[in-house]
Formats: structure tokens, sequence, C-alpha cells
């Protein structure tokens, strides 16, 4: 198994049975201009919720490969909207748990705002665990640190993937929190560098997490690493 990283939110995870895409966003990002987003090719596109920075290309990369879409009710209706059909999107709310081809996915508590590009109502935001094989893998999309995260402390996560950039998610060191709520080492960090008011830190970061016994992980775009 191996996560990728290609920018902002974006993360893909190579799983037992299928390839898994999160928050696709990229040919708006200038940073992730290498990619070409005709070469993904995902099993399911799990989205957090509606913002643009979140859900840009997803239409385009289910077109491409013909992906199941999950997002909570109101955000699966939008992508509806954009020409999806409906038996390619699975709506589920909080503490759903869905069985897909590479294990189980389930939407848990994120603190968020949430609308879709057209300025309708999204829901509210999410984040999700999948267990796959041996691993169990959080991705928290954006949120801020909330006290809901400590229900997945017995979990056992094998890894984490947060948002770390600080003014519209929780930054450094409320992420350093979280990783002690949820009782996970091996962080992967999101959402940080790509517009000016999330600029971080990498190196003052890095040594933060490392301070507090964590495994901070900064992926250039286009990089992965193996879970």
């Amino acid at each position: 198994m191996k996560a990728t990283f290609y920018g902002h939110a974006t993360v893909a995870l190579d799983l037992e049975g299928a390839n898994v895409l999160f928050d696709p966003f990229i040919t708006p990002n200038e940073q992730a201009k290498a990619i070409d987003i005709h070469t993904l090719q995902p099993d399911y596109i799990l989205l957090s919720h509606g913002h643009v920075d979140h859900v840009a290309d997803v239409a385009a990369i289910q077109k491409n490969s013909n992906a199941t879409v999950i997002a909570i009710v109101e955000t699966a209706a939008w992508v509806n909207r954009q020409g999806v059909s409906e038996d390619k999107i699975v709506g589920i709310n909080f503490g759903g748990t869905i069985k897909t081809s590479f294990g189980t996915a389930k939407m848990v508590f994120a603190l968020h705002t949430n609308a879709t590009p057209d300025g309708q109502y999204g829901g509210v935001a999410a984040g999700y665990l999948l267990k796959s094989g041996d691993k169990k893998i959080y991705y928290a999309g954006d949120t801020a640190l909330t006290l809901e995260m400590k229900l997945l402390a017995d979990e056992q996560l094998d890894w984490a993937i947060l948002p770390i950039g600080d003014h519209y998610t929780m930054g450094v060191d409320d992420a350093i929190k979280a990783a002690g709520f949820i009782n996970c080492k091996h962080i992967i960090g999101i959402h940080y560098n790509t517009f000016p008011p999330i600029k971080i830190d990498e190196e003052e970061a890095k040594r933060k997490f490392a301070d507090a016994g964590l495994h901070l992980h900064l992926l250039a775009i286009g990089e992965s690493i193996r879970l």
C-alpha cells in the first residue's frame, strides 16, 4: 500500500483491491501543473466537503476513470448536478460505514464549513476512517482541532492525513494535539503552502512533530510513501 500526494489536500491511496483519491484539486493549482489528471484512475473518489479547492477536478476525473464518488449527501447531490450519474455516487452521513472493494469507509466528524462551488448548501464537512487489509487510515479533511477526534483513539490507526496550514484549518500545533487525540504517530501533512495564508515553515513543523515523538511526512507533489 502507498500514499501519493498531488498537492493541497489531494491524496491517492493504493489500498488492497482499489485506488482511492481524496479531494481532487489539481488543474487550478499552479503548484501541481506537472500532474496530468487524465493519468489518474481511481476506483473511488472521496470528498470531505464541497469547497472548490477540494472538488475542482471531481467531474473530469470521474468521467475519465468511471470512479464511484463518496460524499456527504448534500455534496453528493452537487456531484450529480455536475453530470455524474446517480449509480456512481454514494451519499452517506456521519457514522455511516460502507463496504468497498478495498475494505470499509466510515464518515467521521470534521469541524469546518461547507458549500458547493455554485453557492449551494453542501451539508457539513467530514473526514473518513478507512480500513483496508491490516491498515487503518484516517483522512481528516479540512478541520479544526475537535474533541470528537478522541473517538478514534482506540482504533489503533496506522496513518493519519491531517491539515497543518492554519488559517482555514488547524495549524501545526493543533495538529500535534490531534495526533495525540487519535493516538497516531505517523502523520501525512496536507492543506499547507498552496496559498499565502497557509504557508508554513516546513522544517519547524517537522521539528515540532519530532519533539512530540511524532513522524510528520511532508511529500513533494507527485511523491509517494509506502504505508
